[in-house]
Order: structure tokens, then sequence, then C-alpha cells
């Protein structure tokens, strides 16, 4: 049974994956590593696990406006997100998912925490749905 929860476009584009969610804001810099697209912080809820190929979902983004940067370096190496979720999108991951052709919404009609993690999500960028298959 799939379902749709609305959500705002911020950049444009369809991608499909398992949702990867976290509770707690991502700092791309020196956050995550662009070379595996392995999350390194420690102590993050997601820390060791891959987002490659993940429809990435967290609150929003935190530290330096490299991390947009970094997201695009994810992107080259083949390590980026398939798309991206934010409550708030602030700057540098709108930037970040922009500049790397990553679908992005913001400000789900739904809570995504009631999504059961590793459910394939596809999020369409330009029309800001989120469709749970």
């Amino acid at each position: 049974m799939s379902f749709t929860i609305m959500a705002r476009g911020i950049s444009g584009g369809k991608g499909t994956g398992e949702l990867l969610v976290s509770g707690e804001a991502i700092s791309f810099l020196s956050g995550v590593d662009p070379e595996t697209g392995i999350v390194i912080e420690s102590g993050h809820p997601l820390e060791g696990k891959s987002i490659g190929g993940k429809v990435l979902a967290f609150p929003h983004g935190k530290g330096s406006t490299v991390g947009s940067y970094i997201i695009y370096a994810l992107r080259r190496n083949g390590k980026a997100p398939s798309a991206i979720i934010n409550i708030e999108a602030e700057t540098i991951i709108a930037v970040g998912a922009i500049i790397a052709d990553i679908p992005m919404v913001d400000k789900p009609e739904k809570p995504i925490s009631g999504i059961p993690e590793g459910s394939v999500v596809t999020v369409n960028g330009d029309t800001g749905e989120i469709i749970v298959e």
C-alpha cells in the first residue's frame, strides 16, 4: 500500500531509495566521508552508516558552508543520497542538493519518523511529493 506525503520542493528531479532517518542534524563537513558516503561524526545516530543511494531524512544541516561542496563531492564519487528530506531546509544543504542535482524537499505535511526505516521512498523535488511504496 503506497501513500504520498506532500512537502515543499527545494531541488528538482526524482530520487528513489531506501529511507534512512536521523533525528539529529548532519554536518557534511567532517561528518560524512565524501569518498565513501559513510557518516563519520562521532556519536551521531547514523555513525558508520552509508548514505549513498538512500533517501536521507534529517531535520536540517549544521556546520560550515563547505558542507555544500562535500555534498557535491559525494555526487561526483557516486556516494550521494538519491534524495534529501529535511524538516526545515537551510542554505548549506539546499545549495549542496542543487549543485549536486539531488532531489530535495522540506516541510513534509506528516512526520517522516512514522515511516519505517528501510521503506522504499521516491522524492519528487519538482512537485514536492514523497511517495512511500
